[in-house]
């Protein structure tokens, strides 16, 4: 579980997250909706330690991040939103040096490997250098290597953004199999129609302040729709409306 209270950040006079409180629940997929710049993945990186919040507590299965890093730490597994990462590495090894900085005993290790990137397609792979990989191939990889150590907690900023129609597949029926067993799933998308089927509940931000915080019923009988897009297309405008 995500919890997150009075979360700030501000980069000198400009507050690019303004004062959110939201959970992130486990047995949940929780999908954070938002344009370009509405505070997403500051609000991620904030979340995961990246950042350092102005204001406000963050806590991960209970662990207060400020207060107890490494801890917080271990609980999740992040996707940055960008896959551009140790390129001089093979496949294999990034996942490994991965698995061995969370402390992972090795145990079971090697199938949960195979088993991911069989899954995801990029098993035949992995022993090449990352730099000789497609945008979507560093992707699979980055998401194998922070689910490796098994995490309960999944954070993902945009990560089906480059996959094949398989592996976005794939990686939606790992998500939903992740909460079935008690998990929590917190994932960052510009893809209304993914969220709309995928999610329990959504956040949607703009301009650092949280605009709906709830389950997708919840969304659709507060604007008296059925359409996601429609609603988040809405809203926004209303707000556009107010700030003219």
């Amino acid at each position: 579980m995500v919890e997150v209270t009075n979360l700030t950040k501000k980069f000198g006079e400009k507050v690019v997250v303004d004062n959110t409180t939201w959970t992130a629940k486990d047995g949940h997929i929780t999908g954070f909706i938002g344009h370009n710049g509405a505070g997403k993945t500051t609000s991620l990186k904030m979340i995961t330690g990246a950042l350092k919040p102005t204001e406000g507590t963050i806590k991960l299965n209970g662990i207060d991040i400020r207060k107890d890093h490494l801890e917080a730490k271990k609980q999740f597994g992040y996707v940055s939103d960008s896959p551009d990462h140790f390129l001089r590495l093979k496949g294999i090894e990034y996942v490994n040096l991965m698995a061995d900085i969370y402390d992972d005993p090795g145990a079971g290790r090697a199938d949960r490997i195979k088993t991911f990137a069989e899954r995801l397609g990029i098993y035949d792979a992995l022993d090449s250098t990352i730099l000789s990989y497609s945008h979507g191939m560093r992707q699979k990889i980055m998401l194998i290597g922070a689910l490796v150590h098994n995490p309960s907690i999944w954070i993902l900023d945009e990560p089906m953004l480059g996959l094949d129609p398989q592996s976005a597949y794939e990686l939606k029926q790992m998500m939903k199999e992740h909460v079935a067993n008690g998990n929590s799933v917190l994932f960052s998308t510009h893809v209304l129609e993914v969220a709309e089927k995928l999610c329990d509940e959504v956040l949607i931000i703009k301009k650092g302040q949280m605009q709906f915080t709830g389950s997708v019923d919840a969304l659709k009988e507060k604007y008296a729709s059925d359409d996601l897009e429609e609603i988040f297309l809405k809203l926004n405008g209303i707000d556009n409306e107010e700030d003219s």
